[in-house]
């Protein structure tokens, strides 16, 4: 079975002028957003699934939509329809309380944003929310699962205490409270590691499986350790298992530009995967924060290398989204485009933005189980259509490798 489409498109000449119709993108985001109001409902049926495929998702695609420069006149109704998607699951729990992206700690870091956004004072209710769960991870054996991963995990608390940080302006943590989770985090790592004789000081489980990728793998762990201010200085032996523990991880890039999607696979002659969730669409963003973290340019290369693949076998049959779907597969592009400043991954974002419309796409692709949702489906297409009007801004949602 073929994963993806052949990608249609001759590749950037060097030099050829490049004009984005910013008019048919603001375009395509309206019919996107009229469908995702139209099909998915804000109620409490459809909370279930947090941030990565329930109406909280949405909530934070219209306040994402909110702050681009570009859609300026409809701020006012993107952040109504932000405060509608995420009223029912205020109400209602998402299931898990301390799942950052499939639970209520995304819900409540969301409102904590969106809430100051409007001046609502109930803001720092949900601050409080958010803060009180942070004694649970600190404990070695929160979730026998893995408790380390973005999911369900420290690294997705950390990820969201990091993203909302930034979003208020203000330090949600001490440095030192950051840093305690950070060390139960390699302290789980390297034990681990150590038990199951691991090639690198630092290694994880999501269900006793190791995964290499992003949504439950060790590249999104490693990711947030490097993204913890001075943490790197903090823990001088941390610092080198994760320099380390990184290297490892480069290491297993294959000639193609993908990487394993677990290390079970690793030595397999192919791998098929090519997700955000598995492979190198989401180890990217280990590869590119490491680069500006250590100044190395074979993470860069790493980068670099990762984009040709997409580019080749990117146009993925499995829908939209930005987990397993194209719009994900896009936002390489845009992530090499503020790291090298070519525009050659430009255009090819505009591609990979333009064969979503195309008619053997839309006849061709699978419907995803949750097609409006912000990881599966077109919400999260749509930050991706917005990130694509100012290129220089360009992030994964929670996933910003310049913080």
């Amino acid at each position: 079975m073929v994963r993806f489409f052949p990608n249609p498109y001759e590749d950037y000449k060097k030099g050829a002028s490049l004009v984005l119709d910013k008019n048919l993108i603001i375009s395509q985001i309206n019919e996107h957003t009229k469908n995702i109001t139209k099909r998915l409902l804000p109620q409490r049926k459809n909370v279930d699934g947090g941030l990565y495929v329930g109406i909280t998702g949405v909530s934070y695609m219209f306040y994402y939509l909110s702050k681009n420069p570009l859609l300026s006149s409809n701020k006012s109704s993107y952040i109504e329809k932000a405060v509608e998607y995420l009223t029912p699951a205020i109400e209602t729990s998402a299931g898990d309380k301390t799942s950052f992206l499939l639970g209520d700690a995304g819900t409540h870091a969301l409102a904590a944003v969106l809430k100051r956004e409007i001046g609502d004072e109930t803001f720092s209710d949900h601050l409080k929310t958010y803060k009180s769960l942070y004694g649970q991870y600190l404990n070695p054996k929160f979730l026998k699962c893995g408790g380390d991963e973005f999911f369900v995990g420290r690294a997705g608390y950390l990820a969201g205490a990091l993203w909302a940080s930034r979003e208020l302006q203000a330090q949600i943590f001490t440095n030192e409270e950051l840093y305690k989770i950070c060390d139960v985090i390699i302290d789980s790592g390297r034990e681990y590691s150590r038990k199951h004789g691991s090639s690198c000081p630092l290694m994880y489980h999501y269900y006793n499986t190791e995964y290499l990728g992003a949504a439950h793998g060790i590249s999104f762990i490693l990711q947030m350790l490097l993204s913890v201010p001075g943490y790197l200085q903090h823990n001088k032996s941390a610092a080198n298992d994760i320099q380390c523990t990184v290297d490892f991880i480069l290491s297993l890039q294959t000639e193609e530009g993908n990487w394993p999607c677990c290390m079970e696979e690793i030595g397999l002659p192919e791998h098929k995967l090519l997700h955000w969730c598995h492979g190198a669409p989401g180890t990217v963003y280990l590869m590119a924060k490491a680069y500006l973290v250590f100044k190395d340019e074979k993470f860069c290369n790493a980068c670099i290398k990762a984009g040709e693949v997409i580019w080749n076998k990117g146009l993925l049959r499995k829908g939209p989204g930005i987990c397993h779907g194209v719009a994900g597969n896009g936002y390489v592009f845009l992530v090499l485009f503020r790291l090298t400043g070519d525009e050659k991954y430009l255009y090819r974002a505009n591609s990979f933005a333009a064969f979503i419309s195309t008619d053997e796409f839309l006849r061709d692709a699978r419907l995803p189980d949750n097609p409006e949702s912000l990881y599966e489906g077109t919400a999260g297409t749509v930050c991706f259509l917005a990130d694509l009007l100012v290129p220089d801004n360009a992030a994964f949602p929670f996933q910003d490798v310049y913080y």
